[in-house]
């Protein structure tokens, strides 16, 4: 069906003559007319009587009017869902619980005018074509993996460097530590069960565990934060990586720590992630967001980060 056809007969409808519809379509009467009987042709009835004060709406053309009126309300609602600046800004954090998280928990404290979707997506193959196919408006990642370089079309910045913490259990050896060296970790076994091989964050830990020889361990079912937590509470010999901002909420009486890591403190990079020519202007908002908020910086003494992290 014809939307023009049923935008014409709402019109009609409402000024009651065909002249001035066709004044506020910005069309000639003729082309009024025509549209008209097109529509009573495809819908097999007269929708309107012709009197000396105007257009009437006939049974039939009463009837379709609320149904008119609604295919013009969906038609709307589907082009503003599509529309830049009509839709809502689509990001990827990853988890819940992350760092990129909590910048979009700011983002949204700092502009609640606009409208956000978050979404949380696994493998950063399928975060860059979302942002591609335009999925997505933007991802929060570790730029880039060794061996695998952006798209061209894909642009990124960095835009917070996360210290790691080692966390604890209360009769781990290092759990009265004010802070911990990285050589004070080496001998000890650090359990990470949400490490998955090919993502960024592997390829993130296997260069800490070759520059330092650290041991971490990915075996076993990830059963997610909760069980972490349990297990690294319920044994001494067993210790967990984390980002400083990460959130987390523990049972009174776990006793969990979490400790900072020195000489030199582990950094992980996020980046932005977003397609060179988005032109959904609430991007541009989030940017300059991050911009103001970021803490990523140059390489610094006492930091460390693998050499493949792209530069700030």
């Amino acid at each position: 069906m014809d939307l023009d056809t049923v935008r014409t007969f709402c019109t009609v409808t409402d000024t009651g003559q065909f002249q001035e519809a066709a004044a506020e379509l910005g069309v000639t009467q003729q082309a009024v007319s025509k549209r008209v009987a097109g529509l009573e042709r495809t819908l097999g009835v007269r929708l309107f009587t012709r009197t000396a004060r105007g257009a009437e709406l006939t049974i039939d053309g009463q009837a379709f009017l609320p149904h008119a009126r609604e295919l013009l309300r969906v038609a709307e609602r589907a082009v503003t869902s599509v529309r830049t600046g009509g839709r809502p800004l689509r990001v990827d954090i990853i988890a819940s619980r992350s760092a990129a998280s909590g910048l979009m928990r700011g983002f949204h404290r700092a502009h609640p005018e606009i409208d956000l979707d978050v979404v949380m997506l696994f493998e950063i193959e399928t975060a860059v074509a979302a942002i591609r196919t335009g999925a997505i408006d933007a991802s929060f990642r570790a730029v880039a993996v060794p061996g695998r370089p952006l798209p061209e079309d894909i642009e990124s910045v960095r835009v917070l460097d996360e210290e790691l913490q080692i966390l604890t259990g209360p009769a781990h050896a290092l759990a009265n530590a004010p802070s911990v060296t990285v050589a004070q970790l080496v001998g000890h076994r650090i359990w990470m069960p949400g490490i998955v091989p090919g993502t960024e964050w592997a390829s993130y830990y296997e260069d800490l565990v070759t520059g330092f020889g650290l041991t971490i361990e990915a075996t076993g079912p990830n059963f997610g934060s909760d069980a972490l937590l349990d297990t690294i509470a319920d044994t001494p010999a067993l210790a967990t990586l984390m980002g400083g901002q990460t959130r987390l909420v523990w049972p009174a009486g776990h006793g969990l720590r979490r400790i900072p890591v020195t000489d030199p403190t582990p950094v992980y990079p996020h980046s932005l992630l977003w397609r060179r020519d988005n032109p959904h202007p609430a991007l541009d908002t989030l940017r300059t967001y991050l911009a103001a908020a970021s803490t990523a910086g140059p390489d610094a003494a006492g930091t460390w980060r693998p050499d493949w992290v792209t530069p700030h």
